[in-house]
């Protein structure tokens, strides 16, 4: 992997950990579930970019007499993992929300919203960048964390949308944080799809076996 690769993967591991600190730090205080799940979708993003920091070490390993034509699929491997992780907190997202559903609880703290607008500028700042480095190198595991950056603007957006409600409709109206906890999830598992399938496309040598027909 090359040291400008290197240091992209490492910017996104360590930008995911600053806010995942601050989102959950924020949520906590300020009540608001919808800002712990975005913390919980960034603590995983922090795992699954150190896994493709790995993957992409073993992808640009030169062949050998056990891999004669290199270990390029350890990218799409590692994408697969990054999808497993996204699923992951999809599914941890879906059943804390239902719960907060159900449980009676406070209206989020106004200062939420200004986290959320921080952090939803921060989230597609990078995933404009990723996607720009992706297209560079050709890389399907920078895109699929380009598009990790971007689910995490939506889920953001969405948690910024909910705590809006909630406070300006008031007592009553308190689940609406919840509920974008909820749309977050569902965005998550769709990129997850749209990450997932070229990935397999590239494992399966679906360009080889058009080439054929």
């Amino acid at each position: 992997m090359s040291a400008p690769t290197a240091k992209i993967v490492l910017l996104g591991v360590l930008g995911n950990a600053a806010l995942a600190l601050i989102k959950g730090v924020a949520g906590g205080f300020g009540h608001s579930y919808a800002l712990i799940a975005d913390a919980i979708e960034s603590t995983t993003d922090v795992f699954s970019s150190l896994l493709l920091y790995l993957g992409l070490r073993v992808a640009n390993q030169p062949p050998d007499a056990n891999h004669p034509y290199g270990h390029g699929r350890a990218e799409s491997l590692a994408t697969f993992l990054t999808v497993a992780f996204l699923l992951a907190s999809a599914g941890i997202i879906t059943y804390k929300s239902i719960a907060h559903i159900i449980t009676p609880h406070k209206n989020p703290a106004p200062f939420t919203l200004i986290v959320l607008i921080a952090v939803v500028g921060v989230k597609e700042g990078l995933y404009r960048y990723y996607q720009r480095k992706s297209g560079e190198t050709a890389s399907s595991a920078l895109e699929a964390e380009a598009w990790h950056h971007r689910s995490d603007a939506l889920t953001s957006f969405a948690a910024f949308l909910g705590i809006s409600i909630s406070l300006i409709m008031g007592k009553g109206w308190e689940s609406a944080d919840d509920w974008a906890a909820l749309a977050a999830a569902a965005i998550i598992t769709y990129n997850a799809w749209r990450i997932f399938r070229p990935a397999l496309a590239d494992i399966m040598d679906e360009d080889r076996f058009d080439a054929l027909r």
